[in-house]
């Protein structure tokens, strides 16, 4: 698959919102915590872990040409992300208002990009497949 210019763009922001994320919470775990009235380890270990996914989906977003497979881990990962967070707000004892809206905005802009990212597969595919 081809990838077009609006799904290169979303990829390309989405890898960046996880890059700064993780640049974020990583380091800042510690004064995050009681803010968000959520353990200084999980918020450590999320943003570890967005460092290797969000370099991921900046090589998925430089590839001109790419296997759908990849993008479409890309979505999945995202709906799972966005399905964590949801489960955390509504499990997580002593979470905080601002933890609660934190959690909450970071999970509607990972489903905005989940869904902007299915919409780009979507006009690649169609491009792709002659009328």
């Amino acid at each position: 698959m081809q990838l077009n210019l609006f799904l290169k763009r979303v990829l390309l922001l989405d890898a960046a919102s996880c890059l700064g994320m993780g640049a974020l919470l990583a380091p800042a775990a510690d004064v995050l915590s009681p803010l968000f009235g959520l353990e200084p380890s999980l918020l450590f270990d999320a943003g570890v872990a967005l460092i290797p996914t969000g370099l991921f989906i900046l090589w998925v977003g430089t590839r001109t040409q790419i296997r759908p497979l990849f993008v479409y881990l890309v979505i999945a990962g995202n709906f799972i992300w966005v399905l964590e967070s949801l489960l955390l707000v509504r499990g997580t004892a002593g979470i905080t208002g601002l933890g609660t809206a934190f959690v909450i905005a970071q999970a509607a802009a990972v489903a905005g990009f989940a869904l902007l990212e299915w919409i780009g597969v979507r006009r690649a595919r169609q491009t792709a497949t002659p009328a």
